[in-house]
């Protein structure tokens, strides 16, 4: 019986062509919202047609997107609150889910309880946004002015340009909102049709001066 032996040569071929043959593994995304179950409940679509005009939103899917987040926080604390008051997991976990409540301003410190958490509603976490509370520092003309602001980048918080609308305000942070250095409200270069109109004004008044 004959052996047939490969070349070294041809065995890295042939294993690099399987290898590169491979099925990818398709990525798993994670849920950030959750469509209603009834889409046309008339006072539900009045509400965020509300939510959408005070707070400057884009879509109902930003609506959406802080309601799944806040239904996620109210079964969190709704299981932490069928545990014995002294269970390891209770305290553990729930000082953990208050802590965080009070860190990005949505929970006062002296409600820091279970119970309150139940109380949350979906404009105490819009209410956090960047671009509410760009226009609430008298940054912006309007809510939707303040929109149009982050997205340019023109807004910083601390050190850090974001030019994310719904990046949610942690307290700590809320007094280092400001402009860019780098924008023209915040001292920097200015924009382009304050150049173009500088530069045109300065060659109608060369223009003039040669003239006379």
């Amino acid at each position: 019986m004959l052996q047939t032996s490969l070349d070294p040569i041809q065995f890295i071929n042939r294993h690099l062509n399987t290898r590169l043959t491979m099925p990818r593994v398709k990525a798993v995304h994670s849920k950030v919202y959750s469509c209603p179950r009834r889409p046309f409940e008339k006072e539900r679509l009045d509400q965020e047609l509300k939510l959408i005009g005070e707070f400057g939103l884009r879509n109902k899917r930003e609506v959406w997107r802080v309601k799944y987040t806040l239904a996620k926080i109210r079964k969190a604390a709704r299981e932490l609150l069928t545990l014995e008051d002294k269970d390891p997991r209770r305290l553990f976990e729930g000082n953990a889910l208050l802590r965080r409540l009070v860190r990005i301003g949505v929970l006062a410190e002296d409600r820091m309880k279970l119970d309150y958490v139940l109380g949350l509603r979906v404009e105490d976490f819009l209410e956090r946004r960047l671009q509410t509370q760009v226009f609430k520092l008298g940054l912006a003309k309007s809510i939707h002015h303040a929109r149009v602001l982050i997205r340019q980048k023109h807004i910083r918080v601390r050190r850090q340009i974001v030019n994310v609308p719904s990046f949610v305000v942690r307290l700590d942070s809320q007094k280092h909102i400001d402009f860019s250095l780098k924008s023209p409200f915040g001292g920097g270069r200015p924009g382009r049709v304050k150049r173009r109109n500088a530069k045109r004004g300065g060659g109608d008044d060369a223009g003039s001066d040669a003239d006379e």
